[in-house]
This record gives structure tokens, C-alpha cells and sequence, in this order.
């Protein structure tokens, strides 16, 4: 896959992600907050519930437990990296839910 491909992978998955987080959190999913420790406002996204169990998800929510702990003033699970690097991921995990 190129760079063009790796693109429209992206921009899909912030579409999807944006849909998400314009309506109410469905059934059998999670809100998340996403940005980087030194900016003040995180973004919401809504993730299904199910990648919780994946390994690259479960590295995210261990750097938030790292940066965070269990008391975060948000409120909500915040998650500390970027949201590039955030939509990258949820558009790997997207497309491994779709072949399933």
C-alpha cells in the first residue's frame, strides 16, 4: 500500500470517527478523549468497545495510565498521543474488524 492509499485510509477513518462523535454514544461503544499531554482541549471520539481487547489499543490505554493514572480531571478516558497517530490506529483497527 502507498502513501495515497495509506491517505484515503486516514481520511476514512476520520470521517467515520467524525460521524461517531456527532451522535450519542451507541451501544457496545466508548468515549475517549485524544491529545497530547500539553494542549488543553482533547478531542472526543466514540471506539467500539471491542478494541479494547486489541493489543495496539491496550498500549494506548497503558500510556494513559502511565500519564494519568486512574484520576483524570476530564473525566473520561484520555488517551496521550496525538490525534494522527490515534486516527492511524483506529483506521488499522477498523480495517481488521471489516475482514473479520
Amino acid at each position: 500500500m502507498g502513501i495515497i492509499g495509506l491517505r484515503a485510509m486516514i481520511r476514512q477513518a476520520k470521517y467515520n470517527v467524525l460521524l461517531r462523535t456527532k451522535l450519542e454514544v451507541p451501544k457496545g461503544h466508548i468515549v475517549v478523549y485524544v491529545g497530547e499531554k500539553y494542549y488543553k482541549k482533547h478531542k472526543k471520539f466514540v471506539v467500539p468497545i471491542s478494541y479494547l481487547e486489541h493489543p495496539l489499543f491496550q498500549e494506548l490505554l497503558r500510556k494513559a495510565e502511565d500519564e494519568y493514572g486512574f484520576d483524570h480531571p476530564m473525566g473520561g478516558l484520555t488517551i496521550p498521543c496525538s490525534e494522527t497517530t490515534f486516527l492511524a490506529i483506529i483506521s488499522h483497527l477498523d480495517l481488521i474488524s471489516r475482514c473479520q
